[in-house]
């Protein structure tokens, strides 16, 4: 699993000119799945990695305090995340110039595996709220992203490397 996390102002997702999920302060997440995630979550039936990358999104301190320091997560600014599904972050461009995505996740597995951690992450910050703090794009559609990266600040989790 790979979480492309960027730290925004203000991120967007459009599908056929409609805004489908829209933030201000917070991350952008672009959420890759791989064929080896799916297998160790359905065949093993085990979730402690997703669970894992998701703690360590949901807690990730990489915005400023008062002295400068990056020491605050989400909750501590009130911050909200885009959810956003991308095969493409397991293109293998060893061979050639097109890619090949032999690794990214079987697309109806992998969508179970994204709305999993779609709603971990929404019982993670929403608590009580109203509102939710969780927005998405839609799981296999073309969607457009617009972003504004804040620092630019941009970090990347890998389950290989937990």
């Amino acid at each position: 699993m790979r979480f492309v996390i960027q730290r925004v102002t203000s991120a967007k997702v459009e599908i056929e000119g409609n805004t489908k999920g829209e933030i201000q302060k917070g991350f952008l997440v672009l959420i890759g799945i791989s064929q080896e995630d799916i297998d160790e979550f359905y065949t093993r039936n085990n979730k402690a990695i997703a669970e894992k990358m998701i703690k360590k999104l949901v807690n990730m301190r990489i915005f400023e305090d008062e002295e400068g320091k990056t020491n605050l997560d989400l909750n501590a600014v009130d911050g909200e995340m885009l959810l956003i599904s991308q095969f493409t972050l397991y293109a293998d461009c060893k061979k050639g110039n097109r890619p090949s995505f032999i690794d990214a996740g079987e697309p109806k597995q992998a969508e179970e595996l994204y709305n999993y951690i779609i709603e971990e992450c929404r019982a993670a910050l929403d608590g009580q709220n109203q509102k939710s703090r969780i927005s998405t794009g839609e799981f296999g559609a073309d969607m457009k992203v617009s972003l504004v990266n804040d620092g630019p600040f941009t970090i990347v989790l890998d389950s290989r490397d937990l």
